[in-house]
């Protein structure tokens, strides 16, 4: 995975061992991390990527006189009781004065009075994969997830005829920036499409047990085929149970869009009778970015307030170009749909 430009350490080299003599900084910067679950595979490798380039870091650090990196990391789990888990620990991350904090937000509101109070004490904080929507942030990196909603509407949108009005159902979850950003991005480009629609129905999940109970009442709701003619779930963590429940009752009338990239999601790709796409993540690169941009903000060098990752498009079409999770990035490609925006781009896009 070359998600770490070992010349950045490099070039920072003498500038930096003369700056860390001059202002006297640790041998060892202590950083904070703050994970959501490790039941969600795409946040398991956003964090192996994170992981590792920590351990990148303090290779090269260790090598040319640098400060290393010491990372005190929890993790919050699902639900209420994982939200309110994060803010405890954030809490004791800001009471106990570590040098930065690097936070994945279980919700967009929850954390925002512990990161006032980080701001309050100088503690810099990063904020990967979600917002935080109060406090001031030195960084805050995505995937692009408005872009990867907006390739799976205009995917869905090239699929049925311009009059067709489309029986969609979502499956979202409105509590955190990424999954709001997508739903946005996908009915934008039905909109720009110009192809009619209708929400014939909302249900909420983001991850596998709430997943599956959203699959019983799918299936309960909508017993007969043909009875809607799109799934749009916002992420693969609750959307894989309804698309398998979709896949053992034989409902391959639908056409399914969903968000992550998730290997099995992948895997059934091929396998899908009917059209379907995934706009999956580099969730490896997005955790090595995060890490990196905070090492930048250590070292007392500027960086980009938002970074966002591209997300890549999954179809039958273009599968084989898809590299996994961990990555890398590839080259850019024509879309083998109807768009807009032929390109596909291979960019990070900065503020």
């Amino acid at each position: 995975m070359k998600v770490f430009n070992a010349l950045f350490l490099f070039s920072f080299s003498l500038t930096i061992a003369s700056f860390a003599h001059a202002n006297k900084l640790p041998s060892e910067f202590e950083v904070g991390v703050l994970y959501w679950s490790m039941d969600i595979p795409g946040q398991v490798a956003m964090r192996q990527g994170l992981e590792a380039e920590a351990a990148r870091i303090n290779k090269l650090s260790q090598e040319n006189g640098l400060p290393t990196v010491k990372l005190v990391p929890h993790v919050a789990g699902n639900g209420s009781k994982g939200i309110e888990n994060q803010i405890q620990q954030m809490n004791a991350l800001i009471e106990n004065n570590v040098d930065l904090i690097i936070a994945q937000p279980t919700d967009s509101v929850a954390l925002s009075q512990s990161l006032i109070a980080a701001n309050d004490k100088n503690i810099p904080v990063v904020a990967y994969d979600q917002y935080i929507a109060k406090g001031k942030l030195s960084a805050y990196l995505t995937s692009h997830n408005y872009q990867a909603g907006f390739y799976n509407g205009e995917f869905v949108a090239s699929q049925f005829a311009d009059d067709q009005i489309l029986r969609i159902i979502l499956v979202e979850y409105p509590h955190v920036s990424s999954t709001v950003e997508r739903v946005d991005g996908f009915l934008d480009a039905l909109g720009e499409h110009h192809q009619p629609f209708q929400l014939t129905k909302t249900y909420e999940a983001v991850e596998p047990t709430a997943g599956a109970i959203v699959a019983k009442k799918i299936l309960n709701d909508f017993p007969e085929k043909g009875s809607f003619d799109v799934l749009f779930t916002v992420n693969d963590g609750g959307g894989l149970a309804v698309i398998e429940a979709l896949q053992n009752n034989r409902r391959h009338e639908v056409v399914i869009a969903s968000i992550d990239g998730d290997p099995t999601s992948v895997k059934q790709i091929s396998q899908w009778p009917n059209p379907r796409i995934d706009s999956a993540q580099f969730c490896g690169p997005l955790g090595a970015e995060s890490m990196k941009t905070a090492y930048k903000i250590l070292l007392d060098k500027k960086v980009d307030e938002h970074i966002l990752l591209p997300v890549f498009p999954i179809t039958k079409k273009t599968l084989a170009k898809y590299p996994g999770w961990l990555g890398p990035i590839p080259k850019p490609f024509k879309k083998p749909w109807k768009s807009n925006q032929p390109q596909w781009q291979n960019t990070l896009t900065t503020y």
